[in-house]
């Protein structure tokens, strides 16, 4: 019985980890995506000021091609950690899975010794 207690600790543990790390995930897309618009902002703004919005023109502020790269580069990083999270989701919903599997057949064992009249109920600090 002990070992069945243990491995559903465990797969708890696991799920608990997998849940983590999908919020973990989850938050750090918000803010690169939150970073990216708040980049977009002062974009605009500098377009604005300079009243330059090509790109290629020879005279388009630097600060907004850096800030274009930036912007560009938490993009990626955003649908990278969203593949990340993809599979995140489904590391989770399998170990959940199997503390689901676990966690019933440790309840129909229960049962079986509950209604078998071999067995008699154990000490409740009999190891």
């Amino acid at each position: 019985m002990k070992s069945r207690e243990s491995l559903i600790r465990l797969k708890r543990f696991r799920v608990e980890e997998k849940r983590r790390q999908l919020a973990q995930i989850e938050t750090m897309i918000a803010e690169f995506e939150r970073m990216a618009t708040d980049l977009d902002n002062q974009i605009a703004a500098e377009q604005e000021r300079s009243g330059i919005r090509d790109v290629t023109h020879f005279a388009y502020p630097t600060f907004a091609k850096a800030a274009a790269t930036r912007r560009d580069n938490l993009m990626a990083s955003a649908d990278e950690l969203k593949e990340q999270l993809a599979s995140a989701n489904a590391e989770f919903a399998e170990a959940s899975e199997e503390l689901d599997k676990i966690e019933a057949l440790a309840e129909r064992g229960a049962a079986d010794r509950a209604t078998d009249p071999d067995h008699p109920p154990r000490a409740a600090n009999a190891r």
